[in-house]
């Protein structure tokens, strides 16, 4: 019998993956909060397959890995999974690009209604028995009079600016793997990054978190930014230096921000983040919805099915042929 380990899932249980994995003849042995390492390495030392959600899969643990097969990520970004070393023994590493485009793409539209015209804290004027504007007339804004700066052009980045092009706004889209005609193809203007962070009046990022984009926003970049640029962030948290950004906040240099990701998660309750009015957090959940989990689990479990079999899995990220 081949044993599946998965480290940790948001999930109620496994049965989808269950439905999909037990009839191939393999064993299913989780353990749902997986953040010790010491305990990672316990489950999967004599696993033939790993699935992992944000679990540290780091070099410590992929090398306890005595028979792994592939490792699969609850996900797109597979940041938590240390590639290089799971290339080293030749494990592949896979992830799920294509789930959650729309959920992600509607979530980054709301977060910037919400910071060009404050909703939410209008709302609560009324609610506390109040009328009028709850904020200074300045921060209501019009996306049609502004510039908004894409960050990377992937599925998610496209399907935002497809849903700001009927706003009127201005578009940037920076992206150093797409090529200025396709861009220019989709009614978008290609543009360094460097040019996008000095025009743009919002900036939304839809980037991974590697190397050479951790930290990308940081008080030097922020000081190239226009004052009082707008952040919406629902790629991942290391893309931001989260002290830059509360300073830059606090001094107004940057006008307000929409996170849906932080660094660190769970972001701390005394984070000053959190009790800024001009700062919207939630706790990566843009990709919810009953369809997206569904197809993730079902896309994760078929990928370990298709190597189960002896074929090879698809979405591998690490270069390791499979």
């Amino acid at each position: 019998m081949k044993k599946v380990a998965v480290t940790d899932y948001s999930f109620d249980a496994l049965d989808i993956e269950k439905s999909v994995l037990e009839p191939l003849g393999c064993q299913i042995v989780d353990q749902k909060s997986g953040k010790d390492v010491a305990k990672l390495m316990a489950l999967v030392r004599d696993a033939d397959y790993v699935i992992t959600q944000f679990a540290p899969v780091n070099a410590e643990v992929i090398g306890a890995m005595q028979k792994c097969r592939v490792i699969v990520r609850y996900g797109i970004g597979v940041d938590n999974v240390d590639l290089a070393a799971a290339a080293a023994r030749k494990i592949p590493v896979c992830n799920v690009p294509d789930f959650c485009t729309e959920e992600v793409a509607d979530h980054t539209l709301a977060m910037i209604l919400e910071l060009t015209r404050r909703i939410g804290e209008n709302g609560a004027k009324v609610r506390a028995g109040g009328w009028g504007l709850a904020v200074p007339l300045e921060a209501m804004r019009t996306l049609r009079d502004m510039t908004v700066g894409v960050v990377a052009f992937g599925r998610i980045g496209r399907e935002v600016a497809l849903r700001l092009k009927p706003f009127k706004c201005r578009i940037l889209v920076t992206d150093p793997v797409v090529s200025a005609s396709r861009i220019k193809e989709e009614g978008f203007t290609p543009v360094s990054l460097d040019e996008l962070l000095a025009q743009s009046d919002l900036i939304t990022l839809h980037c991974p978190s590697t190397e050479k984009t951790r930290y990308m926003i940081n008080a030097q970049s922020i000081a190239t930014m226009k004052r009082g640029a707008l952040l919406v962030n629902v790629s991942r948290g290391t893309l931001v230096n989260t002290d830059d950004l509360v300073a830059a906040l606090q001094s107004g240099v940057m006008g307000a921000a929409a996170m849906d990701v932080t660094d660190p998660e769970p972001i701390s309750p005394d984070s000053p983040l959190v009790k800024m009015p001009n700062v919207i957090i939630n706790s990566h959940i843009a990709s919810a919805s009953t369809a997206a989990a569904k197809k993730l689990r079902t896309d994760a479990a078929n990928t370990v099915a298709i190597a189960v079999r002896g074929g090879k899995p698809p979405n591998i990220v690490n270069g390791v042929k499979g």
